[in-house]
């Protein structure tokens, strides 16, 4: 009798979870599709035949330079930065046990703007080169990639200080991330103010709006580095990640060491989202929005869960900047505007709708 029970509860387990695998698959399949979509999308009118063919360096010369220099680069950034984005807001999910953390929510994203700024306007590390809509050249990117990376993390420290030692609800870490958003926020107006020159100013708004085309290769491969590397540490932990889901006492009762995960993965969280920033500008709500809809999809099961925000959160930034180059063309909108227009109302929509969002 306990046999058969046994039996009926493991083929219940590997039913469910083949239709866990069918979803990521689903949803790799649908980013594949978005992505050839976002080739063929443009100001430049170009057919299917003569965008694969560009692709692989055949047609004509300024059909392989849209297509290799201007939108492949522009489709690698968006891949990198919405899969990094998602995992980024999975991750502050699950170890704040809060299902409205996530890098824009708090705090984290306007203090590596902070960060940025200062290196745009106090080291000189920005300019605008005048090519017609302009165009935002940042002269030491890693400059500005290590000042974001330090207020990022002042940022979490706020966050876990807050979470940890004086033992705030998730309510009040949300409030928390809102108040240390405005701060960082007025730092950067100050900054702005003071700055010696009406160029540097117009190279940090620039800046500010979110585009995947001011991304070069060198920066494409250092954000595809970080969310690689951080990807394999969350599936390396995704056990641990599930029993925090628990508990803190279920955590620590399965030999967890709770504060050392939430730590690693704050600050792989933290790392993506100053990467992110530094070199594309502020894309807000793709960590907030992607992990709750796939939560909707595949239940809390980091196994499944990790890799599935991964591939919605590019499916969403990419269908957002394909959105952004073509609704007004051959004007091209700023994608972190697009990102937030599009993602306020849907966040709202998951809110209202039964059960709201999901922790």
């Amino acid at each position: 009798m306990a046999s058969a029970a046994n039996k009926k509860t493991r083929e219940l387990y590997e039913k469910a979870a083949g239709r866990k695998r069918l979803w990521i698959l689903l949803l790799f399949l649908a980013a594949m599709g978005i992505a050839f979509i976002t080739l063929n999308a443009g100001a430049s009118h170009l057919s299917v035949t003569k965008v694969v063919a560009a692709l692989f360096g055949n047609g004509e010369t300024k059909d392989i330079m849209v297509v290799q220099n201007i939108r492949l680069p522009r489709l690698c950034a968006g891949l990198a930065a919405g899969t990094g984005l998602a995992l980024a807001g999975c991750i502050m999910q699950n170890n704040l046990r809060n299902p409205l953390a996530s890098p824009s929510t708090l705090g984290i994203s306007n203090a590596a703007a902070f960060g940025a700024n200062v290196a745009i306007i106090v080291f000189h590390s920005g300019s605008v080169v005048n090519s017609g809509l302009g165009q935002v050249v940042i002269n030491n990117p890693y400059i500005v990639t290590v000042m974001a990376l330090c207020f990022a993390l002042i940022a979490v420290a706020l966050i876990l200080g807050l979470s940890i030692i004086r033992k705030f609800s998730p309510e009040s870490v949300i409030l928390a991330g809102v108040a240390i958003s405005s701060l960082f926020a007025a730092g950067t107006m100050i900054i702005q103010y003071f700055a010696a020159d009406s160029t540097q100013v117009a190279a940090v708004i620039f800046w500010t709006f979110g585009d995947l085309g001011r991304a070069s290769w060198q920066e494409i491969a250092i954000m595809s580095a970080v969310v690689a590397v951080s990807f394999l540490y969350f599936m390396v932990r995704r056990w641990d990640y599930n029993a925090i889901d628990g508990g803190e006492d279920v955590a620590k009762s399965l030999g967890v060491h709770t504060e050392r995960v939430r730590l690693g993965g704050m600050f792989m969280a933290a790392l993506i989202a100053a990467v992110t920033v530094s070199f594309l500008g502020i894309i807000g709500f793709i960590g907030l929005v992607a992990p709750q809809i796939t939560k909707r999809l595949i239940g809390t099961d980091k196994r499944y869960l990790i890799p599935a925000s991964a591939l919605m959160g590019a499916i969403i930034l990419l269908a957002s900047d394909t959105l952004a180059r073509t609704i007004i063309s051959p004007q091209v909108l700023p994608v972190g505007a697009v990102t937030s227009f599009l993602g306020a109302p849907l966040f709202l929509y998951l809110l209202m709708r039964k059960g709201g969002v999901k922790g």
